[in-house]
């Protein structure tokens, strides 16, 4: 069920322990949210909360609490008085954190999520907002915002925003990313340093996968994809395809974009986005997946060609019924 805002801070309030995890892979929304969240109850509660998440990209180790992240899941006989789940949709995606929340004594979920199915005891998901960041923006009071928090919120909100250019960035967004400029967030620290700013072996993936790539449907849909042995050869991090999959998208004439990357043989991690008229969440759903309407992912099995055929195949679908 849905909760309210004075009946969340009275739990954090009241609560000895509290666990704030987001889902696995995290990106620029997940480790903003928990970040800034933690950090906001650290200067306002006198609390430490205990952050997990899979792993901390290094781009994003600057944020206050950064050094603090505990990514290995350690066992933890004792339960958390509140465990909060931050920009995640369901069980699966939690991870080895789910552990912790099945022993929590109280739990919250904040996402924004299409396909959040609302998983927790206590639920605030808002599809319509463009991050959670922005979504856990609207819980705090302004005065009591620090810069550590502002930092860790106006990440998010630039990361799952595209830097304010996808369609899911609104009036309220906009003023929201404002605000925390006025606590003294750099915007251009934020915005280069953690999202258009690559590193030589980033560059040299991102050409790679430009030059290899293929369009089909007419010029609709270009995909890419990073096999095992491209990985192994360049030592690649999961953190250093991210961007690719944008770069594909804004090829002139295209409406949507795919980058499958190889985890196992025969399994690829899907990532795609969409310009105006296929909806990419519901594609990534029928195949375990989910996310947003312009971008979502999945992982899938199969070949390369089995996986772009079941993804084109549905694409199609949706373009034939909007013309």
């Amino acid at each position: 069920m849905a909760f309210e805002k004075q009946t969340f801070w009275d739990d954090v309030s009241n609560a000895g322990s509290i666990g704030i995890a987001g889902h696995i892979r995290p990106d620029g929304d997940c480790v903003g949210s928990a970040l800034g969240l933690a950090s906001y109850i650290r200067d306002n509660f006198g609390k430490e909360p205990t952050v997990y998440l899979e792993e901390l990209p290094k781009a994003f180790d600057f944020l206050t609490g950064g050094d603090k992240v505990v990514t290995g899941y350690p066992y933890r006989e004792e339960p958390f008085d509140l465990f909060i789940s931050v920009d995640c949709g369901d069980d699966g995606r939690l991870g080895k954190a789910m552990e912790y929340v099945k022993k929590a004594k109280k739990t919250y979920c904040i996402d924004h999520h299409a396909t959040s199915n609302g998983f927790l005891e206590n639920n605030l998901v808002k599809p319509e907002a463009a991050a959670t960041a922005q979504i856990i923006y609207t819980l705090l009071d302004d005065s009591k915002v620090t810069l550590g928090t502002a930092e860790a919120l106006y990440l998010g909100i630039v990361h799952d925003t595209g830097v304010f250019k996808h369609s899911c960035t609104t009036r309220e967004t906009m003023e929201i990313a404002g605000a925390l400029l006025d606590h003294g967030v750099s915007s251009s620290r934020i915005i280069d340093g953690t999202f258009f700013e690559k590193t030589y072996l980033q560059n040299q993936i991102l050409g790679r996968c430009l030059m290899e790539s293929i369009l089909c449907l007419d010029g609709r849909v270009i995909f890419s994809s990073i096999d095992r042995k491209t990985i192994n050869l360049y030592g690649l991090a999961p953190a250093d395809t991210e961007g690719i999959i944008d770069q594909l998208r804004v090829t002139k004439g295209v409406e949507v974009a795919i980058l499958i990357r190889e985890l196992t043989p025969r399994s690829w991690r899907v990532s795609m986005r969409s310009c105006e008229i296929v909806d990419v969440s519901k594609i990534c759903a029928m195949f375990g997946g989910g996310g947003h309407v312009r971008a979502a992912g999945a992982t899938m099995s199969g070949s390369r060609r089995d996986v772009i055929n079941n993804l084109t195949a549905e694409i199609e679908k949706q373009l034939i019924n909007r013309e």
